[in-house]
């Protein structure tokens, strides 16, 4: 008798991934892909999925779930916004429309959530009464886990990455939220706006370790910004361990100062734990092993 396995799928604003992943939260098999920046249906993604499925040595598909990197209608089953993917994904990027495409029941997820479930289950959370999850990537999100179930509504909760962090900016009319000002596409924007040509945020990570002033000043101020939502997201929801994980969160250069600056303007109701995730890339697709449970309220 084979085992049986999920169908995981993550999609991120630069590359998306595909999984088959066991009980355990392990990634048996892995596909990923660059995501296309334009098209009026998510093809690529579908067919990414799809050629993980064919793999059938692993075990016997149940069903899959597809992480996604926006606010999830969880009871309807669609994306409601995602600022970093094409303007006509988010109307096919639904739970029916994947289960006809995929021919399996399928359910989608905000990829925050799912890296939360991961994180708490198989990960750095896991012996945690309560896990917040934050991902700096391309753009911020976050999860939160509290005694092994999701914290979640009608809609998927926790979006730190939109929450206005300057008032003033906010006032008038400018970059003012956590995403904006911290995110891999808000550095590369604010790299842009000092004159380092047209970097990514990696470009002005490496100048600010160069000594370039203009670099350093949009990376500490990044990393004071994400320290600001690790603030707030431990005052809203008390977890004992914040996980930070993310293209950006995973960078010791990132992490360890944001770390060290939470800590240091220590203000929280019990010094929860502040650490990278344990799974790094991988902690959506581990996600989708514990995700209907988790999902259950």
């Amino acid at each position: 008798m084979t085992d049986r396995v999920v169908l995981a799928a993550d999609l991120g604003g630069t590359y998306m991934r595909a999984a088959l992943v066991d009980a355990q939260g392990t990634v048996l098999v892995r596909q990923s892909a660059e995501t296309p920046g334009h098209g009026d249906v998510p093809v690529a993604l579908i067919e990414l999925i799809k050629e993980v499925a064919r793999v059938r040595a692993c075990g016997d598909i149940t069903h899959a779930i597809v992480g996604l990197p926006g606010a999830v209608d969880y009871r309807a089953g669609h994306l409601l916004w995602a600022p970093n993917l094409p303007d006509q994904w988010p109307k096919r990027l639904s739970r029916d429309e994947l289960t006809t495409a995929l021919g399996m029941p399928t359910s989608i997820a905000n990829d925050a959530d799912l890296a939360a479930v991961g994180e708490t289950q198989f990960g750095a959370g896991t012996g945690s009464g309560d896990v917040a999850y934050l991902t700096i990537s391309t753009g911020i999100g976050a999860g939160v886990v509290q005694s092994g179930k999701l914290v979640h509504g009608i809609r998927s909760l926790a979006e730190v990455g939109h929450t206005v962090i300057d008032l003033h900016a906010w006032r008038e009319g400018r970059p003012s939220t956590l995403e904006e000002l911290a995110s891999g596409s808000g550095i590369s924007r604010l790299g842009r706006e000092a004159g380092l040509g047209e970097p990514t945020a990696r470009d002005v990570l490496a100048a600010a370790r160069h000594g370039d002033p203009r670099a350093v000043v949009i990376c500490e101020n990044a990393i004071a910004a994400c320290a600001i939502g690790v603030t707030n997201l431990v005052m809203s929801f008390y977890p004992s361990t914040v996980v930070v994980g993310g293209g950006l969160g995973l960078r010791s250069e990132f992490f360890d100062p944001l770390r060290d600056l939470c800590l240091r303007r220590y203000q929280y109701p019990g010094e929860p734990r502040i650490v990278q995730a344990a799974l790094g890339d991988d902690a959506g697709l581990a996600g989708a092993a514990g995700w209907l449970q988790a999902l259950a309220r």
